[in-house]
């Protein structure tokens, strides 16, 4: 039964409808009666989130108690006083007691040893949707008896007041470990929501012995499981959603003792440019019960453009596992033989693959290099490079050598394979070159995970380091030396020698404490 007590402990009583673990029918002709969506011709509910297309990642907090000592403190994991946090949860309770709002109960983790019954209440219809979604929903046995862990109170409509509440800006995301409560308000970017919970589990799943990551999985015919870690952009969904292999997760998963389970019951796919012939998995899991986050839209026909850039480059499909055929569910399968790291280079200097060793594999998790990719982030327009440790720094509460060390230990237990993957540019930079075609890249991934890289000739990059492969099947052996597809060759050894400097620089600063060895992996200008 719920708990109503994040409402009656703070004086509380509630006036506003509440409606409890509707159905997806349900909740989608809420929204819809509501105005908070329209649906598309192929029953999609397609929403807009206003002012927010993006996670707003430098307004996320943490309370400063002794339930968050082991919080790595500085620009990605701000602290906030506990008296803030209380303030601004007794406003959030009673904006949401005075007006209808909805109530979704599941858990994240599908793993029982390691599942974590998880509450999310919310203002608006269609966030409560995404929320089931996401989230792994329960029989209705756990149901009865579901009590929740941490609970999500989410109010898009309510502003934060920076002078009052120490915020940075109206819109705030803070976590409390000590209430277990997550608040969020001034955005309705559903990310949030998604980002939020992850946030949570990356601070309590290590006390498991349970690494957290920012990556998909998938497996093959003959279970052997394959990791794709990534920031937003990257192609974790799309590589992922190979229709020859099963899918475990598109972004979400814990690494235990047992093996690799997914964090999440859904998936959250970029849809811009989306296409059925290049992505079918992703493009067919788009119908009745799909949230789409800020897809144009024509209003006659109800056909969606997936070119359409009008709102932001950051549209989102928001869809339950099982959507894609053949996914693996319960999504629990066993320890990976091959890891990818993905990142977009927007510089076009990167190989399309190399091969690491251990201490090259730990280099590469711990910078974390992409580009970010316009409207993943607020005020992000075109690609920025940028080092997210772990391939998700805005997401983890404790230190990166913390998930590191992890990360390094189970690589060597089970004798995993680690590529990096440049899925970015080729040709020249951003607005010069051209973007690696996704058939190159998937051709390149099919070869790792069958193992045939690990046969074929390499040779070491002079900048880079790591394994360049001169031999993919399939795959035209000029495009895997990027120097060889620039025009100007004078161009891309500048560039290059840039971006090396850039992981030195960056390292130095972050890591200084890093192994000797792994120091000595990076790239050399």
């Amino acid at each position: 039964m719920l708990d109503v007590r994040h409402f009656s402990e703070l004086g509380i009583d509630r006036t506003g409808p509440m409606s409890v673990d509707l159905s997806t029918a349900a909740l989608v002709e809420a929204a819809v009666r509501l105005t908070e969506g329209t649906l598309s011709h192929e029953g999609a509910l397609v929403t807009a989130t206003g002012e927010f297309t993006g996670r707003s990642p430098k307004d996320r907090f943490i309370v400063d108690n002794r339930s968050a000592k082991e919080v790595d403190w500085g620009a990605v994991n701000q602290p906030l006083p506990e008296a803030s946090f209380k303030s601004l949860h007794a406003r959030i309770a009673a904006h949401l007691a005075a007006r209808p709002h909805y109530v979704f109960n599941g858990f994240a983790g599908a793993d029982g040893r390691h599942r974590m019954p998880v509450r999310v209440v919310t203002e608006l219809a269609w966030h409560s949707l995404f929320a089931r979604q996401l989230l792994i929903r329960p029989t209705e046995e756990e149901l009865d008896r579901h009590e929740p862990a941490f609970t999500v109170l989410s109010a898009p409509t309510l502003k934060a007041d920076p002078e009052r509440d120490h915020t940075r800006s109206k819109t705030v995301i803070a976590i409390s470990f000590s209430q277990r409560v997550v608040l969020i308000a001034g955005t309705a970017y559903a990310g949030e929501i998604k980002k939020a919970i992850f946030s949570v589990l990356n601070y309590l799943l290590p006390e498991d012995n349970v690494l957290p990551m920012h990556c998909s999985a998938n497996m093959g015919k003959g279970g052997d499981v394959a990791l794709f870690f990534g920031l937003s952009g990257t192609g974790k969904t799309t590589l992922s959603a190979d229709p020859e292999r099963s899918l475990i997760g598109d972004d979400e998963h814990g690494w235990s003792d047992q093996g690799v389970f997914n964090l999440e019951g859904g998936c959250y796919a970029k849809c811009i440019d989306l296409k059925a012939a290049s992505e079918p998995q992703i493009h067919a899991a788009i119908r009745f019960g799909t949230v789409l986050e800020n897809v144009v839209m024509d209003p006659e026909t109800r056909q969606l453009d997936y070119a359409s850039r009008a709102l932001t480059e950051n549209t989102r499909a928001a869809y339950p596992l099982e959507y894609i055929p053949g996914a693996v569910v319960p999504s629990v399968a066993g320890h990976p033989r091959v890891i990818v790291f993905l990142t977009a280079d927007a510089t076009g200097v990167l190989p399309p693959v190399l091969r690491l060793n251990e201490e090259e594999a730990m280099y590469h998790f711990l910078s974390g290099y992409t580009s970010k990719l316009a409207g993943t982030e607020l005020g992000v327009t075109h690609p920025e490079p940028t080092f997210s440790a772990c391939f998700g720094e805005p997401f983890m509460p404790r230190s990166a050598e913390t998930y590191a060390q992890m990360l390094g230990d189970r690589i060597r237990a089970h004798g995993v394979g680690v590529y990096l993957v440049n899925t970015g540019w080729t040709g020249g930079p951003y607005g010069v070159g051209r973007r690696i075609d996704l058939g190159v890249t998937r051709q390149i991934v099919q070869g790792a995970l069958a193992g045939d890289l690990d046969r074929v000739s390499v040779r070491r990059h002079p900048v880079f380091g790591g394994s360049v492969v001169e031999d993919v099947p399939g795959c035209d052996p000029s495009l895997l030396d990027p120097r060889s597809t620039w025009q100007d060759k004078d161009a891309y050894d500048r560039a290059a020698r840039d971006l090396a400097q850039a992981f030195r620089t960056n390292f130095e600063r972050k890591f200084p404490g890093a192994s000797e060895a792994v120091r000595q992996a990076g790239p050399r200008p």
